[in-house]
């Protein structure tokens, strides 16, 4: 029977999401090597106090890099709310966008956090351009996440793999840059991921409950899905 990749991954899975009971239970099995998480998906998830979240979250993990994404618009008040976040704990991460709304690049902003000793996660990067420029901004010494929208690349039509092997290359003599792969869309991204060079992915629950079918036997889980054809039909009552 043939048998997916079964081989080690290299690549740490870190956990996307913003319910912190899924968040605990994730850093308690040992699945996820860190976690991030964003305004949209907080919101989603009915958080109200951003703060109030964060710390509790923080009090629970203290020994995994956590990303957590400011969300003003204007540079002055992102860089407020970034220190702010960076004085959360030393394994945080501060998610800047790549630009604001009107378009204005946060390349600026991003080399004075750095200057700072903060540690950052460039969020929202899908082309070349924002590559480039985010590389010929950081120095050697830089602790940054480079958060590449694999998945979104792809939504377009596009082939995000060319561009992912090409930023792992363009970062290569940056010994603190991690290039991630965000936004996956399946546990194959995970794969594709690895095999890029990629440093970090980050993964939605239901992609990461997945990775447990890592090396299935085909023909077995075939049959699985077989079976639960027949008996989700008996269990409907189904008759013709």
């Amino acid at each position: 029977m043939t048998k997916p990749n079964s081989r080690p991954l290299k690549i740490a899975v870190y956990a996307d999401g913003a319910n912190a009971a899924d968040m605990l239970k994730q850093y308690r099995a040992g699945v996820a090597k860190g976690f991030t998480t964003n305004p949209t998906l907080m919101a989603k998830a009915g958080i109200r106090d951003y703060a109030e979240f964060a710390r509790g979250v923080l009090a629970e993990i203290r020994d995994l890099p956590i990303s957590f994404e400011v969300f003003a618009d204007e540079f002055s008040e992102m860089e407020r709310q970034a220190k702010l976040i960076g004085s959360w704990g030393a394994k945080v991460y501060i998610k800047i966008p790549i630009t604001n709304t009107k378009g204005e690049s946060a390349l600026p902003l991003i080399r004075r956090l750095l200057d700072q000793k903060l540690k950052l996660n460039v969020t929202a990067i899908m082309t070349e351009a924002q590559i480039d420029g985010l590389r010929e901004t950081m120095k050697p010494a830089d602790d940054v996440i480079v958060s590449i929208f694999a998945g979104r690349i792809a939504d377009t039509g596009i082939d995000p793999v060319p561009i992912m092997r090409a930023a792992v290359d363009k970062y290569r003599a940056l010994p603190k840059a991690q290039i991630l792969w965000a936004s996956p869309r399946e546990v194959l991204n995970i794969y594709q991921a690895d095999e890029c060079g990629c440093h970090v992915i980050t993964v939605t629950d239901d992609v990461l409950k997945k990775l447990s079918l890592q090396g299935k036997d085909l023909g077995e889980y075939s049959l699985d899905t077989v079976k639960m054809f027949y008996n989700d039909a008996t269990k409907a009552g189904f008759t013709l």
